[in-house]
């Protein structure tokens, strides 16, 4: 029995005289007993206090409330049910976890009458679930005989929200088992499970049985059916539900907008926001950000300018949602200096918030002022989430901090974030950047539980390296772990196998992707014309653009330089001319990247004119646009525009680089500029501190052998840091065959034949070394091992275009349809050669 206190008027109240019996086995209390009156005056004094704690309870006054509970405590004045389930409610609405606990711990000391309440049970379990501690919530709902359809709601939502959507899903079944009818609460609840899923035929049945339940006028949920259309990219259905509304809220608006966003509608989601305003509605914080959202996906800066402006007219608060979202929009149209601006008046900022403003200054390149950010953030007592060390490790693979890398590896390390998928991913991403392969196997592994995100980052860390074996190798133990690959994991292997030179895995690969239900997108495309492109393979590179470009798949910037160098490296003039075309109609032109593919696609084509034209249109000119016109003067033999163009550099203040130094010293060979090209040579180094690599190496020793300086380009292949490739040493060697070296020559070959034991050109060479100095019966033993090993002549091939044919000659080859008239012109030109007193190659 509850102790009845006596009240005297005023707020002095004496304490209630007691007399306590104790013995060894039971104590209890014995009360005195009080009139009929004092105990009705008692209840009065009770009911009095019930208005004034659920007033403050509501309006988020926990203290005062509580202040009041200590006050009725020290009167001695009896506690109902009421005032706890007020004070309860009042710790939901604010998620006051700690008083909560405490009311519960009051209502277990006393007693069952209230701790077994039906509805004080409830209220705990409401609070408990609100404020997402499942093991208390699920301990009460299970004790609960009956649950009610707000206990059964409650676990509903909790489970949903925390990620558990096929129990919430199976609490709702589970729940109309127990004869308890869905309310407005537990069916948006289970409708976020279904989207959560992806199990569109059980949300369209909720949907049904909510309009069979008298739902279909209720704002809540049908905004909650807005919202999972939305999400799972039924359009359609969302517009009709949103349509039939009787009546919409800020939140039903929203949800139609994050819809359309989330499905890449940007433009549909600013104009629902413009006839959001037309109704009259004010719109709220959470409007306003999904508009900024789509305004910057849209990089419309003026509209979002606009809605900036609007929430400051509507004096609306830069909490985490807002302030974030304007941040998030500058930062992504590259207005820093605005996004800083708006960052440092944030009052509250909590990590999504200082993530957002880092993965800007990523964005932008300012990777010290990112890392910067980071230790703001740390000295702001806020731990680096997942999130945060992802920027990170991307913030030290762009600056090429391998040291930063490795020091935030090991905090991940001491934190136990290693395992997580994001940041395992990241991991070998940058891992990969670095050419660690090893590095980034080893977290692959450390990873038990994989996504597709992560197999795809170590198929992709092998495809960079081009260890294309590895790559497919992978790419079959995936499917063998049940992970289905998708386009990116088909792209990944394709780029693999060509940057292993395996070009026709690489197109076999493309063919299967149909075949296993991968529509290859704008990147496969993409990836297979650049590096057909970049193996040589031309012409086959021009097919597949055109096919590309037949099934409707419009080429973006990438693909249209991959498509360029096919057409310079396969001399196809006709062709370029046309992307050209097609560059100027859709607006390509004004790209640097566009304009330097076209110089050096014309520069290979033979149209120099045409390409120093281009060159010259170009106002501010790029140390690339330079670099494409040197190298196609220098392909031409133009050494004295070669050496304009790197006055005009100088002139410029631009750097040159390795490129630029190739395509001198290559024009110095052409030309046979000796002086000249030592005198780059030195420049390059003194004057602009550049390592000379193996290309400018090869051009000196042409250039000294070009002129029998035999001693010296020996004396230079032993002195260079970098190991000579067949390259080089197979130049010198067609330089002894010219000057007669025949000791140098064999020298050479001995080299070579080990280095390359499977190239013909070498043999030959040598073979016609002998030849040359009359030495027959050796050139006939090097012809002769050469029939015994199958080494056939690598036959000289060239094609020139004429209209829409392309015409491919091949040495020794008469099966072209106008071969006789082919074979009278060279007749005539080696006729005319003779008379010059040239020697041509049918002489020797």
């Amino acid at each position: 029995s509850l102790p009845l206190p006596y009240i005297a008027e005023g707020h002095a109240s004496p304490k209630i005289p007691t007399k306590r019996i104790r013995n060894s086995a039971q104590s209890h209390e014995v009360h005195l007993a009080f009139p009929a009156k004092r105990l009705e005056s008692l209840e009065i004094s009770s009911k009095s206090y019930i208005p004034e704690i659920s007033s403050l309870s509501k309006e988020g006054e926990l203290e005062m409330a509580f202040a009041l509970l200590s006050e009725m405590d020290s009167l001695d004045i009896n506690v109902g049910t009421e005032i706890f389930a007020e004070l309860l409610q009042g710790c939901v609405d604010i998620r006051s976890l700690s008083e909560g606990r405490q009311i519960h711990a009051r209502l277990l000391k006393s007693g069952p009458f209230f701790h077994k309440n039906e509805y004080l049970e409830t209220k705990l379990l409401v609070f408990y679930a609100q404020c997402d501690c499942l093991v208390s919530a699920r301990e009460l709902f299970l004790r609960q005989d009956r649950p009610n359809v707000f206990s059964w709601a409650a676990m509903i939502g909790l489970l949903s929200r925390q990620g558990f959507s096929e129990e919430a899903l199976l609490y709702l079944c589970k729940m109309l088992e127990n004869g308890n009818f869905p309310d407005n609460f537990a069916i948006p609840n289970a409708l976020k499970a279904c989207s959560d899923l992806g199990f569109i035929d059980f949300a369209k049945s909720i949907h049904g049985y909510a309009i069979k339940l008298g739902f279909s006028e209720c704002v809540y949920v049908l905004s909650s059916l807005v919202d999972f259309y939305g999400k799972c990219g039924f359009l359609e259905d969302a517009m009709k539900v949103f349509d039939e509304m009787p009546e919409r809220n800020v939140i039903t608006w929203n949800s139609l907008m994050v819809g359309f966003i989330q499905n890449s509608m940007d433009e549909e989601a600013a104009k629902i926001f413009g006839n959001l305003r037309n109704d009259g509605i004010h719109p709220t914080r959470a409007n306003i950000a999904s508009f900024l959202s789509a305004s910057s996906n849209l990089r419309a800066l003026a509209e979002g300018k606009q809605g900036h402006a609007l929430a400051v007219t509507l004096g609306l608060e830069l909490d985490g949602i807002l302030g974030t979202s304007i941040v998030n929009f500058y930062c992504k149209l590259g207005l820093i200096e605005d996004a800083e601006l708006i960052f440092y008046r944030m009052m509250d900022k909590d990590e999504v918030t200082w993530n957002v403003m880092i993965s800007g200054y990523v964005d932008d390149g300012q990777i010290d002022r990112a890392l910067d950010t980071c230790h703001q953030m740390r000295r702001n007592n806020l731990r680096f989430d997942c999130v945060t060390l992802s920027l990170i490790i991307s913030a030290c693979s762009f600056s090429g901090k391998l040291a930063l890398a490795r020091a935030c590896h090991g905090y991940c390390i001491r934190n136990s974030i290693v395992t997580d998928l994001v940041v395992a991913s990241k991991f070998i991403n940058m891992y990969a950047s670095f050419d660690r392969i090893t590095c980034a196997e080893k977290v692959f592994n450390v990873v038990k539980m994989r996504d597709l995100v992560m197999w795809n980052a170590m198929i992709s860390a092998y495809a960079q390296q081009g260890l294309s074996a590895k790559a497919f190798q992978l790419f079959h133990h995936m499917q063998l772990e049940s992970v289905r690959p998708n386009v990116y994991s088909w792209n990944s292997v394709i780029l693999g196998f060509l940057r292993n030179g395996n070009v026709g895995k690489a197109q076999d690969m493309f063919l299967e992707m149909k075949d296993n239900g991968i529509n290859p997108d704008i990147v496969t495309w993409t990836t297979l014309i650049c590096g057909l492109a970049q193996n040589r393979y031309g012409h086959d590179a021009i097919l597949l653009f055109n096919l590309m470009h037949s099934i409707g798949i419009r080429p973006n910037l990438v693909s249209i330089i991959g498509v360029l160098l096919a057409c310079g490296n396969a001399a196809s003039l006709r062709y370029g001319m046309i992307i050209h075309g097609y560059v100027i109609r859709r607006g390509f032109l004004p790209s640097l990247s566009i304009t330097t593919s076209l110089i050096s696609m014309y520069g290979k084509c033979g149209s120099i004119v045409t390409a120093r034209k281009i060159f010259e249109r170009v106002s501010y000119k790029t140390l690339p646009l330079f670099n494409a016109m040197i190298t196609g003067y220098s392909l031409h033999g133009h050494a004295k525009e070669v050496f304009e163009l790197f006055r005009h550099m100088k002139d410029e203040e631009v750097v040159p680089d390795d490129i630029t130094f190739t395509g001198l010293l290559s024009a110095c060979c052409s030309a046979g500029l000796m002086v000249e090209g030592l005198q780059i040579f030195t420049e390059m180094v003194l004057t602009y501190s550049n390592s000379p690599q193996k290309e400018h190496f090869g051009c000196m020793v042409r250039l000294l052998a070009r002129f029998g300086d035999f001693e010296a380009a020996v004396r230079l292949l032993s002195e260079m840091p970098l190991k000579a490739d067949g390259h080089i040493l197979g130049s010198l060697l067609a330089a002894c065959m010219e000057f007669g070296e025949i000791e140098l020559a064999e020298d050479l070959s001995k080299y070579l034949f080990q280095l390359e034991p499977t190239n013909s050109a070498n043999f030959l060479t040598l073979a016609n070394t002998y030849a040359t100095s009359g030495r027959w019966k050796e050139a006939s033993k090097i012809r002769a091992f050469m029939l015994e090993n199958g080494l056939k002549q690598n036959l000289g091939c060239s094609w020139i275009e004429i209209e829409t044919e392309i015409h491919v000659f091949v040495a020794d080859d008469r099966k072209h349809t106008e071969a006789d008239r082919i074979w009278d012109a060279l007749f005539c030109l080696h006729e005319d050669m003779k008379l010059m007193g040239c020697r041509s190659i049918i002489d020797s």
